[in-house]
């Protein structure tokens, strides 16, 4: 089976952590479906809102941040305005100061994923700019460990 063909069969409970969206009127566009930066933009928020609810991330102020060295995504159906998303995430792969993120988007209502994207995020320290040589903070690493599906590829 090619890697398209197993995204394209993910289901929700491939996915540890899931947040609605409704869709918004802005977010279509000329072709009367969503946007595909609008897909970054969910993509990122669902990691984000992640990571201040369950990984103790406070984007001002937080010790360390991530900064997204990649990004991809694969479209398989549309979606579009008054539609409620479902953002699906799980993590792939933990390295010492990385994570691979993959992100699905389902449509409320429908069982067939709509497209599956791929982040990944370097954490740095806030002073310097790169990544600490210690590696993620223990909190961070818990909050990203629960949503790893398989540990024997946890290292980068």
């Amino acid at each position: 089976m090619s890697n398209i063909s197993r995204l394209k069969a993910r289901t929700r409970p491939d996915y540890r952590y899931i947040l609605e969206y409704r869709t918004r009127w802005s977010d279509n566009d000329m072709y009367d479906h969503m946007n595909n930066s609008i897909y970054n933009f969910l993509y990122d928020s669902v990691i984000n809102t992640y990571l201040m609810e369950r990984c103790g991330l406070h984007p001002p102020s937080s010790p360390q941040y991530g900064m997204v060295v990649h990004s991809h995504n694969d479209y398989f159906a549309s979606i579009a305005f008054p539609a409620c998303a479902e953002l699906a995430l799980r993590v792939n792969r933990i390295g010492n100061s990385s994570v691979t993120y993959e992100i699905a988007l389902f449509e409320k209502g429908h069982e067939s994923v709509r497209s599956v994207g791929e982040f990944v995020q370097v954490f740095v320290d806030r002073e310097t700019g790169r990544p600490s040589p210690k590696g993620m903070n223990p909190e961070l690493r818990r909050g990203l460990e629960y949503l790893l599906v398989d540990s024997s590829v946890s290292k980068l």
